[in-house]
């Protein structure tokens, strides 16, 4: 009997590396920890099935879901452009490619722009910005000469620090009046989806064929 604990322990450790294999996430301590605190708070707060919009006539949970993050992204964007009013920046992506430089240090313009989840035109112009604002700068690899390495300046680094309270501001507003323990549901929920379409993202298959290409390969494997 004393070792129950252990073997209890040992199953949730078992079932945590069959959920992470399925969606390739990471095994690790960190991402159990995630993982767990999901797992508790899903059981605390499970509720009746909820309702929506068009349920009566067929609509299914995946159209609720991928609805429900369009409206997401736009209330995010909204409470983006309110943190910057005002200041130096023109976009809600220049500020995150300075806290990523931050967070990270310097790295290739590409992992930069990957880092992002962006086409490499789109994350061009706004590291082309940020070179012309003063807030990175750039020099060649010394490993690849083709690849530009790039670095967080001290004008970029105040910059960003003098408005990161109105950012805080806005990132905490997104999380509106989810409880801690939801917070921690979701997070759970939100990495198992972005291990399941960042290796797609970063595929780069061809618009055409894309749809196709995933239900065959991706969805009809995990489930």
């Amino acid at each position: 009997m004393r070792y129950r604990l252990f073997k209890d322990m040992v199953d949730l450790l078992e079932e945590f590396e069959d959920d992470a294999s399925l969606v390739g996430s990471p095994v690790n301590v960190d991402a159990f920890k995630l993982w767990l605190a999901g797992k508790v708070g899903h059981e605390r707060t499970m509720e009746p099935e909820p309702d929506w919009v068009g349920k009566g006539q067929g609509r299914s949970p995946d159209s609720v879901i991928s609805t429900l993050f369009v409206h997401l992204n736009r209330y995010a964007k909204m409470y983006s452009k309110a943190a910057i009013h005002g200041s130096l920046f023109s976009t809600q992506d220049e500020f995150i490619y300075l806290i990523n430089l931050r967070a990270f240090g310097a790295m290739t313009k590409m992992e930069l722009i990957k880092l992002n989840i962006q086409d490499k035109p789109v994350g061009m112009q706004i590291i082309s910005r940020l070179l012309q604002q003063g807030w990175v700068e750039q020099r060649s690899s010394l490993v690849d000469k083709r690849s530009k390495i790039i670095t967080l300046t001290d004008v970029g680094l105040r910059v960003l620090e003098a408005q990161m309270p109105k950012i805080r501001q806005a990132t905490q507003i997104v999380a509106g009046n989810l409880s801690p323990a939801e917070k921690l549901h979701l997070i759970g929920l939100l990495h198992k989806l972005d291990h399941f379409h960042k290796p797609i993202f970063e595929s780069n298959r061809d618009s055409s064929s894309l749809l196709d290409t995933v239900l065959q390969d991706y969805l009809t494997l995990k489930n």
